[in-house]
């Protein structure tokens, strides 16, 4: 899909805070609303209607919300309506999904809902989620995300933000998750989905972070579209307002990204996902022997290829393959450690497969979980060698290299056969070079690379070279 110069622009900046591990999402009501759940207008329909007021007529329904609560001299049955309408479990939506699979630590929701951490969780990630301001001087262990409900959580719905009041007192009664926003409102870069903007706890924080930082941050709106049944007057009425909407926001640092549908927002989102994984690359590689090369020949080509990779600020995912694994961890290592403020140890993902099965899985079920995982962290596949001795002491294919190949070619990872290695390297290049157009759409610029990849007239020297083009070119 062909995106506006402004959107792909995003797309290339947004990844690299993903890399930099400073991207942020601030989620609203509209993200949710794609997983089935009522926006505010839906939520206080019957609640307008008990006082004798239309929601369709009304523009500030957080004093809607405080009007019925005045008039019911209680909050006991709004409450009761977030819990109706939030308590059964709907399904994530794609942006949940794909969100939940990029490196983001950190999410800001106003949303009651627990689609955030559950897809958080569905990613085989561990939110730490924040709903109350005694939650936030703790740390759950081992999180990988920070989840701020900053308007409480459906299972604790007595608490939550509703109406007029709350929001006037929330500055005192929530001073803590004012300052933790602001924070990071500073130092991270946010994407705000599925937001109107009309929240006065966002507009108060906002309204005093423009004045204190020049960071810069993304929202999407749907363009408004021109309605032939309307008015021209009333269609450029709105196009207009829209115009100073956008104009607005800039003063915050927010930068609007006008999109045709709503649905365009996931596919955004798929692009950012793939310019990111293109950043990671898993090596997929086992050698009981290294056939045409000299062994230790075969161990400097991992050894230099992978450090390579790393002084190219890549990341390297490798199952520590049996032959190959040594000499992946030596040749990243050395890099690092040859530029410790330049590189990390986190460029290196060592995954090594279980050697025994557990009470739930046998051992090929926990291979292929370990491969699905290993590889969904990666945008680019190498393969190299891939042979293993059979139970005859025979010299074999290694065929969990095979289906390394077909998971990443089902999850949309370009294949990068290095053929002239031979065994299942070979075997991979030969099915991918018979039929490039189903493996290299949109690249095909990579063949002519992947035949000399195959070719054993091109000096080993300059493989690692040629695979370090392809991959930087990938990348782009």
């Amino acid at each position: 899909m062909s995106f506006s110069n402004e959107v792909e622009a995003f797309i290339r900046d947004f990844a690299k805070d993903l890399d930099a591990g400073n991207a942020a999402v601030f989620a609203g009501a509209g993200m949710s609303k794609g997983s089935g759940y009522v926006d505010w207008p839906e939520l206080l329909r019957d609640i307008a209607s008990e006082i004798g007021l239309d929601v369709d007529r009304e523009q500030d329904l957080i004093s809607l919300a405080q009007f019925h609560v005045n008039q019911l001299r209680g909050s006991a049955k709004l409450t009761r309506r977030i819990v109706e309408e939030f308590s059964h479990q709907a399904e994530s939506s794609p942006t949940h999904e794909i969100l939940a699979q990029l490196p983001i630590r950190t999410y800001w929701t106003t949303n009651y809902d627990t689609l955030i951490e559950d897809a958080i969780k569905a990613a085989f990630k561990v939110p730490d989620v924040k709903h109350d301001v005694d939650q936030l001087s703790t740390t759950r262990p081992k999180r990988d995300v920070v989840v701020y409900k900053m308007h409480g959580d459906v299972h604790h719905a007595n608490k939550a933000i509703l109406y007029k009041e709350q929001y006037e007192q929330y500055y005192q009664s929530h001073a803590p998750f004012v300052t933790a926003l602001m924070g990071d409102l500073v130092s991270k870069t946010f994407l705000f989905i599925g937001f109107s903007f009309t929240d006065p706890n966002l507009d108060y924080v906002l309204s005093r972070l423009h004045t204190s930082t020049k960071r810069n941050h993304y929202c999407f709106m749907r363009k408004e579209k021109i309605d032939t049944a309307e008015d021209e007057e009333l269609n450029k009425y709105r196009a207009r307002k829209q115009d100073l909407r956008v104009d607005d926001l800039k003063r915050y640092g927010i930068q609007t990204l006008l999109i045709d549908e709503y649905s365009d927002i996931p596919k955004i989102l798929e692009a950012i996902k793939a310019r990111f994984l293109k950043k990671t690359v898993f090596i997929a590689g086992s050698a009981e022997t290294y056939g045409a090369w000299e062994r230790q020949e075969a161990l400097n080509f991992v050894h230099s290829l992978t450090g390579s990779l790393i002084r190219s600020d890549l990341r390297v995912v490798n199952g520590f393959g049996w032959g190959i694994g040594s000499a992946v961890i030596n040749g990243a290592l050395e890099a690092i450690y040859a530029n410790p403020e330049k590189y990390s140890e986190e460029q290196l993902v060592m995954r090594p497969f279980p050697q025994f099965p557990t009470r739930d899985q046998d051992l090929p079920s926990l291979w292929e979980e370990y491969r699905q995982r290993m590889i969904a962290l990666s945008g680019i596949a190498i393969f190299i060698f891939g042979n293993k001795a059979a139970t005859d002491g025979s010299i074999v294919v290694a065929n969990g290299m095979i289906r390394e190949f077909e998971i990443a070619v089902s999850h949309g990872r370009i294949p990068v056969p290095v053929g002239v290695t031979g065994f299942a390297a070979e075997k991979i290049a030969a099915q991918v070079l018979g039929a490039p157009d189903e493996y290299y759409t949109g690249v095909e610029w990579i063949v002519p690379m992947i035949q000399e990849l195959s070719n054993p007239a091109v000096p080993r020297t300059e493989l690692v070279k040629k695979l370090i083009e392809i991959v930087q070119r990938l990348g782009k």
